[in-house]
């Protein structure tokens, strides 16, 4: 079955023809798609997918990845934090470093970049990718997937002066928008209704996934799936869950792994394991980035999940959660209020105490988690699905491409 026929059943036909219709005038350009890591991240993701539906369309899209030392990673990591408001103080040297692997990376991909019709560069990393590329045929747009809602000022001075030369920035809500001399659009993003980590499982197999954890089958499974970042704050989660089991006896899982580009992660799980050691109703689970369905399968066996970010982009796993009609209980910030609608589709929480007053309030009510579920699960097909996510790149490409006119004809071809 043709890719796109896949997604009538879940999004709708209209939805489909619509795809086909806003592509009919971007069929044939090239597109090109940039960022940091291959696998482990949200984006990573979305790009696995994206890239498929665009060639699907009849646009050829392709999707590269640029290579950087430990230093590099080091610097940006750094930039990332300091995006999200830390104070991050970094040596001259390291943004020397990151100049360089960017000149370095342009000098590898230049005949791609330059003859493209639509270059999408994401996150920070290859941001400076733009600078050593010279008569560039096509429009470039920066994708930050971030909360640069508050950014650390001396950082984003640096940054601002490279992201300004784009044609247009994305972002995943209003809130992070910054002052930038160019059209700027709000993109939320999407899960993949189809892939392994969201496609529906037989019980078999989320049964099968429960014991090759050790779980308890009689005791309620409260999930965090994340990497293991302190944006995302695991070892509050661990804190919330020590204050809710004192009244109601439950499981707390911790499933993460890493990215390529995260330098940190391993220093984050170590402090993880050390706040959970001696429990034995805590799993710390470090999985590979191809656990897609072992994910799917311990999201479908929880009876509910968190997102108990600190700091948040948008937060897939909320989405992928939602999506298996569960409950979620989130951080109050960034793209997670997209999401989570408070006593609709989950609970939004700044605390460990208010995290564990809302689990014992759902493990209580079983009706309003079933309830919340079902809201949940319907809330991401109406707004985060791949197939809404496209569309909105889609009609980004054709007014950036048309200059931005006030009105523009799609049927005219």
């Amino acid at each position: 079955m043709d890719l796109l026929e896949r997604y009538s059943d879940v999004a709708g036909r209209e939805v489909v023809d619509h795809l086909r219709q806003l592509s009919a005038e971007l069929r044939g350009m090239k597109v090109v798609h940039v960022n940091s890591t291959r696998e482990g991240g949200g984006v990573a993701e979305l790009l696995a997918k994206m890239v498929p539906m665009m060639n699907a369309l009849g646009i050829h899209a392709t999707w590269e990845v640029i290579e950087g030392t430990s230093a590099f990673f080091e610097c940006t990591k750094g930039f990332h934090n300091a995006i999200q408001g830390n104070t991050v103080v970094l040596p001259e040297e390291s943004y020397q470093e990151y100049l360089r692997i960017n000149s370095m990376n342009a000098e590898k991909l230049e005949d791609k970049l330059r003859d493209a019709d639509f270059v999408f560069i994401h996150d920070p990393q290859p941001a400076a990718l733009l600078k050593n590329i010279v008569d560039r045929k096509g429009k470039w747009i920066w994708r930050c997937h971030i909360d640069c809602s508050r950014p650390y000022r001396p950082v984003w001075k640096f940054l601002r002066r490279i992201v300004s030369d784009y044609d247009a920035s994305i972002f995943s809500t209003a809130e992070f928008v910054q002052p930038l001399p160019h059209p700027q659009y709000i993109i939320a993003p999407s899960i993949d209704p189809l892939s392994e980590k969201n496609m529906e499982l037989s019980w078999g197999e989320v049964e099968g996934v429960r014991k090759r954890f050790d779980l308890h089958p009689d005791m309620p499974i409260i999930l965090q799936v994340s990497r293991y970042d302190r944006f995302k704050d695991p070892v509050g989660v661990i804190a919330a869950y020590r204050i809710a089991r004192e009244i109601v006896p439950m499981q707390l899982v911790l499933a993460g792994g890493g990215a390529s580009d995260d330098p940190e992660g391993e220093v984050v799980l170590q402090e993880v394991k050390k706040a959970a050691a001696g429990d034995p109703n805590i799993r710390v689970l470090v999985l590979p980035p191809d656990a897609h369905r072992t994910i799917n399968a311990l999201q479908r066996a929880a009876d509910i999940v968190l997102q108990k970010s600190i700091k948040e982009g948008f937060g897939l796993t909320v989405t992928e959660a939602m999506w298996k009609s569960k409950p979620v209980i989130g951080g109050d910030t960034g793209g997670i209020r997209l999401q989570v609608i408070d006593h609709y589709t989950g609970f939004r929480v700044q605390s460990p105490e208010g995290a564990a007053l809302r689990i014992r309030y759902l493990l209580f009510n079983h009706g309003k988690r079933v309830e919340m579920g079902r809201q949940a699960k319907r809330f991401v097909r109406e707004n985060f699905l791949l197939t809404r996510h496209l569309r909105e790149y889609l009609a980004l490409m054709i007014a950036v491409f048309h200059g931005f006119e006030d009105r523009i004809d799609l049927t005219r071809n």
